[in-house]
């Protein structure tokens, strides 16, 4: 028996199927050597939106330095004179954080360790730290852990980098963009003779300039970043534009802060920071990009020809610049991006330390952190509207210098601090809650807490080999 003959349609439609195969086979081959390319920028569609990083970092400005309540509600915790719209406008968009710190009282400690997440108890105020540098150059920082966890990162620094005696550069340290080797003379102007009045105040106009010149490339490029800002100003020499006296001269002066030099100068810092802040904007990245605005120490006790009119630059915070009463290390905080609810307030103490372990969190940074790391993450504070634990190794924060300073340690418990003076052994304990400006010494009333703080910071000390005698004389920052 002869086997069956296929329907009449299904012959037509192998005969059209093949028929319509041959013509398109050329087609099809010719567009096999697209099919890697495509599929390569659909898997790079498919990576993670990553947030951008932005670093603000102001000089020697004090925590009452600006024209934002640190603590709203309470005036005296703002400057009664210098105007700072940009900065209050940075607090209203994200949160205040009235317990900030800075991890050093001087400017290179601070810069050294916001990058690796130390404090210079464990490198900068030791007698071998000469030999510490290749260590620095090899240790986690923050450009490293943002390219391991996305090499698409970038990251740059613009402005004051002083690390001082090493030599060690942003380069060293994996940023793709810098001014280099900058100091404290950069930031003066030294070709415009230290004039008081300046086109380019403190290099605000042009590191503001190189900052907006790199979001622009980046935002072109589709690319994550990393962004470092850290202004000359407001550090001494005085430099203010023409544009910023202008502004400031029909300021009445205050009580605390009266000297319209150092107004107009703060001034332009604050426009600087709006500049950038409207490029941020411009370039549709405020959405996905966290900023972190500080200074890097307290501000001065004084300055020349400012009038004593009773009130200490820094109050009502307790010492300045130098030393680890409040007035030293309690600086100007505020961060927002991302899930921070605007106009939001903090109480929890948080240090620029914790910028590190924060940003590879929300990168997505999967390795363990190293033990000798000292900050700890604010995402969840940030994410609860200022609420929460930011969870360290240890439960406190430590504060130290020697070797080339006055030898002196604290630590922040809770609402407790101990100050500890170590050439005199003279132990003082302060109640921050109660206390803002640590006029009531409780060590002899609360002799158990003075031994536990002590203990714990002395136990932290002898740990990383902290000395913890003045054996040189240090210049100033």
């Amino acid at each position: 028996m002869r086997p069956l003959s296929p329907p009449l349609h299904a012959v037509s439609s192998a005969a059209l199927g093949a028929a319509t195969l041959r013509r398109l086979l050329p087609l099809l081959l010719a567009l096999l050597p697209l099919a890697p390319s495509t599929s390569l920028r659909a898997a790079e569609a498919r990576k993670p939106f990553q947030p951008n990083f932005i670093v603000i970092l102001s000089d020697d400005q004090s925590w009452v330095g600006t024209s934002q309540r640190m603590i709203p509600g309470n005036p005296q915790t703002a400057s009664d004179y210098l105007r700072t719209p940009n900065i209050e406008r940075l607090a209203a968009q994200g949160m205040i954080f009235s317990s900030g710190y800075s991890p050093a009282p001087f400017c290179c400690p601070t810069r050294r360790s916001l990058q690796v997440s130390q404090t210079p108890a464990r490198h900068e105020y030791q007698q071998d730290r000469e030999g510490w540098p290749p260590v620095y150059r090899q240790q986690l920082n923050i450009p490293r852990m943002l390219k391991a966890a996305d090499p698409r990162y970038r990251a740059a620094h613009f402005g004051k980098w002083d690390h001082r005696y090493d030599n060690v550069s942003p380069a060293d340290q994996g940023y793709d963009v810098s001014d280099g080797l900058t100091s404290n003379a950069t930031g003066t102007g030294r070709d415009a003779g230290d004039a008081v009045l300046h086109a380019d105040p403190k290099r605000v106009v042009s590191v503001t300039d190189r900052a907006c010149a790199f979001l622009e490339e980046q935002a072109r490029e589709a690319r994550p970043f990393y962004l470092q800002v850290s202004h000359y100003a407001v550090h001494l020499a005085i430099q203010h534009s023409e544009a910023a006296m202008e502004r400031t001269k029909s300021i009445t002066p205050g009580k605390k802060h009266n000297l319209v030099t150092f107004a107009a100068m703060t001034d332009d810092l604050d426009a600087g920071i709006g500049r950038l802040m409207e490029k941020v904007r411009a370039l549709g990245l405020l959405d996905n990009t966290y900023v972190f605005f500080l200074s890097d120490n307290g501000g001065r006790t004084s300055l020349p020809g400012s009038k004593d009119l009773g009130f200490g630059l820094n109050h009502p915070l307790r010492g300045g610049k130098s030393g680890l009463y409040e007035g030293g290390i309690r600086v100007p905080f505020i961060v927002l991006g991302p899930g921070v609810k605007p106009g939001s307030v903090s109480h929890v103490p948080v240090t620029g330390l914790d910028f590190l372990p924060t940003m590879a969190e929300l990168a997505g940074y999967q390795p363990a952190l190293p033990a000798a790391i000292d900050g700890g993450s604010m995402t969840a504070v940030l994410r609860n509207a200022g609420v929460g634990e930011v969870k360290r190794q240890r439960p406190y924060l430590i504060f130290h210098q020697a070797y080339d300073r006055n030898a002196q340690s604290a630590l922040r418990w809770g609402d407790f601090k101990l100050v500890k003076t170590w050439k005199t052994g003279k132990l003082e304990l302060f109640d921050l809650s109660k206390d803002l400006s640590e006029a009531n010494d409780l060590s002899v009333e609360m002799p158990e807490k003075t031994k536990e703080l002590d203990q714990a910071l002395t136990a932290f000390l002898a740990q990383v080999k902290a000395t913890t005698i003045q054996t040189k004389v240090g210049k100033d920052e």
